[in-house]
């Protein structure tokens, strides 16, 4: 396999899963509005974790609803939108179209040109929650569609591997967000107000059904354990990353099991610091300081496999 090929592979299932992570945002803080008429200030957090506030408020001088979703979305001027993340994933899949399977790029080329239709934008807001549930559908159909006709081998691997760690990276983003900007005044912890908040990030994540099933209290100790520490819940960071583990190493039992060991032993060190964390430990230490050290930590695994994997020119 040309490197080129598995930095593709890799970069596109982060494409997609930033596309389905943002969409998803969106449409639980548009839910969330409903409990919270006229809270416009509910819209920074979503433009925080996408990472794109400082671009955001260079175009606009408040986040309204529609502000927030067309920058988010539509907007080809923002590299962190919808539209971008399909688009860059789109042309990392025309590179390798030799690779993939027909069913992946005719779905992935029909994603494209739907976000380009004429009248998309007055669709989106016209009916947004319609809207961004494609959106969700069409990523989880395409990582479907990728399990199920692709062959489980390096490529896949590589694929997996990539959207373990997008995955692992947005949910502690969506954890930060919630626990340092949410709430408007920390007198507020506890109160109705802060348990709508932690449900809806919850939800943003798809995690509220299998988190009662665990908890008894939505509380900000026991859901950022549930998002953190879990092993069985897919989105937690610590599911993420123990499968993202497993993709390595199936990669590095290969021929070219002399690449990755940087990889191996960074991505090994930051699993092993949460695998036998507490949440006491992690509370104490300080939630926000806890997930900066994750966030930093993830930057030296991309780092390491771009090192690793993608700067080389291994062949199969």
């Amino acid at each position: 396999m040309l490197s080129r090929v598995a930095d593709s592979l890799f970069w596109i299932s982060r494409y997609i899963e930033r596309a389905e992570n943002i969409a998803r945002s969106i449409d639980v803080n548009l839910c969330l509005l409903l409990d919270l008429p006229g809270e416009d200030r509910h819209w920074d957090p979503v433009i925080q974790t996408a990472g794109c506030s400082r671009d955001f408020y260079q175009k606009y001088a408040k986040a309204t609803s529609e502000n927030v979703m067309d920058f988010l979305t539509l907007d080809t001027e923002n590299p962190a939108s919808i539209i971008n993340c399909v688009s860059i994933a789109r042309e990392n899949a025309r590179c390798i179209r030799e690779t993939i399977t027909l069913e992946m790029w005719l779905l992935i080329n029909k994603f494209y040109h739907r976000l380009h239709e004429k009248n998309i934008k007055a669709e989106m807001l016209n009916n947004p929650h319609d809207f961004f549930t494609e959106i969700k559908e069409f990523c989880q159909l395409y990582v479907g569609i990728q399990d199920g006709t692709m062959s489980h081998n390096e490529g896949w691997n590589f694929a997996w591997l990539g959207k373990m760690l997008e995955r692992a990276d947005q949910t502690s983003r969506i954890l930060d967000v919630k626990y340092y900007i949410l709430l408007p005044d920390v007198s507020m912890i506890g109160m109705s107000l802060d348990t709508v908040q932690w449900t809806a990030l919850l939800k943003s994540v798809s995690a509220f059904e299998m988190f009662r099933k665990t908890y008894s209290s939505v509380t900000p100790q026991n859901v950022s354990e549930f998002l953190l520490l879990n092993k069985e819940f897919p989105r937690s960071v610590m599911y993420c990353l123990e499968h993202a583990e497993r993709a390595l190493n199936k990669i590095t039992e290969t021929k070219f099991s002399n690449n990755g060991e940087k990889t191996k032993r960074v991505l090994g060190k930051l699993k092993s610091q949460l695998e036998y964390a507490t949440i006491d430990e992690v509370i104490s230490k300080g939630l926000h300081e806890t997930i900066d050290d994750i966030q930093l930590r993830l930057s030296h695994v991309n780092a390491a496999i771009r090192n690793d994997f993608f700067d080389c020119t291994w062949q199969a």
